[in-house]
């Protein structure tokens, strides 16, 4: 009677205890997601249950059929579960919080990975020796055999889990970081437990052993610092000045977007190939990621100012070549002759010195984006616009604007020319553009021994600034506006006299 009573007792206590412990459990789990943000999943309810339904057996020592069997297997599933939420603890208040405030940088998804898989080892034997009471080293090496199969099919898997952690013990590289890997430039996205994953340029995604990560020489193109240097090669003509090319390549390139201004490009004569001299370009970046549209514009801006000085890039064998007279420039002449009497200092001379000066002139091409004329830079000719679109853009106060837009037979400049003025506007080309080119040698050849041609370019001159300043436009009488017209005349002569010393 007493045993019964006894009996009856502890299975109140249990159908108490048991619904307690899984409501406390189960708000603890929810306190920690709810403030802490610790992730608690499915297996968490699970072990809620299990611990709730194991502890007021083990403390009441219940007694029913295959008793022990079932503590056993409670107790294991106990350490088992309990070591999944231990781990989740430790993800979040170790790995997530002090690591990435104490390290300055998100912790190393390997290291979580690799210390969770030990710890579930320990929990493993744990179980094995503590709660079932079997032999861990019987366990362990009770096989000769098993354990050399396992070992030899795990050889690769052990060698690329050791290599992560030297990886992650040296940290040769983090996420983020760009390398050199066979001769691709690749972002590092992720280093775990068996390989290295990275990204190229061209979105296309790397998975490397890390036990070959390890055994290759890899190059960092983002340590210590972004900023690193990249370098090009390309060829020119024997009979080119070295200083020449170096000076009109090293500005093509510091033109580019995305090359750094400091340091500046700078290029060395390389080496004497079989079909030209060998330039390489060096230059600096900082967002490897534009590498290859930087790479592009470099190239792309050494090809039009090779054009525009005419300088050849040679092809890379030995051919035996005829050079004949190019339809390109008479088109371009015939185009010229259309569009040259919008110029209106042009419309003063005759058919004959108009094709004596196309004829001198030099015909250019400049890529899309490039600059024709910079603000303030000195200058000598004009440009003429034979095909494409540039826009004319006026810096003021740090502000850049756009004030006009240059078509075919559209003209700039000429004042640079003429006067010798700095470039009063920024001109830059917004689809691939032709242009002739008349320089100050070319137009002093006309001015040195015709006066009357002289006069009446100082003439025009004064009518344009008076037409700049709306002197033409304003209410000022017929007596002012005759006398500003004499005044700029004569400073306009005086300044052509000077500039091509008349």
């Amino acid at each position: 009677m007493l045993a019964a009573l006894t009996d009856f007792r502890a299975l109140i206590a249990e159908v108490i205890a048991v619904p307690v412990l899984y409501v406390g459990t189960i708000a603890l789990g929810r306190w920690l997601k709810r403030h802490a943000g610790v992730q608690l999943g499915l297996l968490y309810h699970l072990f809620c249950i299990v611990f709730a339904l194991w502890l007021p057996l083990e403390i009441l020592g219940t007694d029913f059929p295959n008793r022990e069997s079932v503590m056993r297997l409670a107790r294991a599933a106990n350490v088992l579960l309990g070591t999944v939420f231990i781990l989740a603890l430790v993800k979040r208040y170790y790995w997530e919080l002090w690591y990435e405030r104490h390290q300055k940088e998100k912790a190393p998804k390997f290291l979580s990975q690799i210390s969770a898989l030990i710890v579930i080892i320990i929990a493993l034997f744990i179980i094995i020796g503590g709660v079932y009471g079997h032999s861990i080293e019987g366990v362990v090496f009770g096989s000769t055999v098993v354990v050399g199969i396992v070992g030899f099919a795990m050889q690769d898997l052990l060698g690329n889990i050791i290599a992560g952690i030297a990886l992650e013990i040296g940290k040769p590289f983090k996420p983020g970081d760009w390398l050199k890997v066979e001769g691709q430039h690749a972002e590092v996205i992720e280093v775990n437990w068996r390989s290295t994953r990275l990204r190229t340029n061209d979105h296309i995604y790397l998975d490397i052993p890390n036990k070959t990560i390890v055994g290759a020489t890899i190059t960092n193109l983002t340590y210590p610092t972004r900023q690193h240097a990249i370098r090009l090669s390309v060829g020119f003509e024997y009979g080119t000045p070295p200083n020449l090319v170096k000076d009109i390549v090293g500005r093509a390139a510091a033109a580019v977007d995305g090359v750094l201004a400091a340091p500046l490009p700078k290029v060395y004569l390389k080496d004497f190939g079989d079909s030209a001299v060998i330039y390489e370009i060096k230059f600096w970046l900082d967002d490897e990621s534009r590498f290859n549209d930087i790479v592009d514009g470099i190239r792309t801006n050494v090809w039009y100012a090779a054009q525009r000085h005419g300088l050849t890039i040679p092809f890379p064998i030995r051919t035996l070549q005829i050079d004949r007279k190019k339809p390109g420039r008479s088109d371009a002449l015939a185009a010229a002759r259309q569009t040259v009497r919008r110029q209106p200092f042009l419309q003063l001379l005759d058919d004959a010195q108009v094709d004596e000066l196309l004829a001198a002139a030099r015909l250019l091409r400049f890529g899309r984006g490039e600059k024709v004329i910079q603000q303030g830079a000195a200058g000598d000719s004009m440009f003429i616009l034979l095909h494409g679109e540039a826009d004319v853009l006026i810096d003021a106060s740090g502000q850049s604007t756009r004030v006009a837009t240059l078509r075919d037979g559209d003209y700039c400049g000429e004042m640079s020319l003429l006067t010798g003025e700095p470039r009063s506007a920024t001109v830059v080309a917004r689809t691939d553009c032709e242009m002739w080119e008349i320089a100050k040698p070319v137009i002093a050849e006309f001015l040195q021994h015709n006066e009357a041609l002289v006069q009446r370019l100082g003439e025009l001159l004064a009518q344009r600034r008076m037409e700049t300043e709306g002197i033409l436009a304003s209410t000022a009488g017929q007596e002012h506006i005759s006398t500003k017209q004499k005044e700029y005349t004569a400073g306009f002569l005086k300044k052509l006299s000077s500039f091509f010393e008349l």
